[in-house]
């Protein structure tokens, strides 16, 4: 069963994090996060993989402007489990973004168009979400 939480008309900006914690389904395929303006302005799409053609279990990050998607980074450690609860934390620093990872690893993806406030935030996929957090 996937799932999918929309939250538009927010303010965040550079310092702020978002705390997501929730459990991966145990025959997930993906789930994502994006923070952007919109769903077709995304500064980045976070998107772990279970069962990616090319390298198995990956995290793919990227963004999304004016509808067009950029360059994936592609992450071949993930130490993402199915069937395993996750807590992330998402950090806004300006003109990068962290993902804080269960293992203490971090992904560091560019804020490639500047976006001085994120307004809009999805969550959605194999994932089921327990716990949801601004700060």
């Amino acid at each position: 069963m996937s799932m999918q939480l929309e939250l538009k008309n927010l303010i965040l900006r550079a310092g702020d994090q978002l705390k997501v914690k929730g459990t991966i389904l145990h025959d997930a395929e993906r789930f994502q996060i994006d923070l952007g303006c919109g769903a077709d302005d995304l500064a980045l799409h976070f998107n772990p993989r279970f069962q990616d053609d090319t390298d198995g279990a990956v995290l793919i990050c990227n963004s999304k402007i004016a509808g067009c998607w950029g360059d994936e980074k592609r992450e071949i450690h993930n130490p993402l489990q199915r069937g395993t609860d996750v807590k992330l934390v998402l950090k806004l620093g300006g003109d990068v973004f962290k993902v804080e990872l269960p293992d203490g690893q971090e992904v560091q993806f560019p804020n490639r168009d500047n976006m001085d406030v994120i307004s809009y935030i999805k969550i959605a996929g194999d994932f089921k979400l327990t716990s949801f957090k601004i700060c």
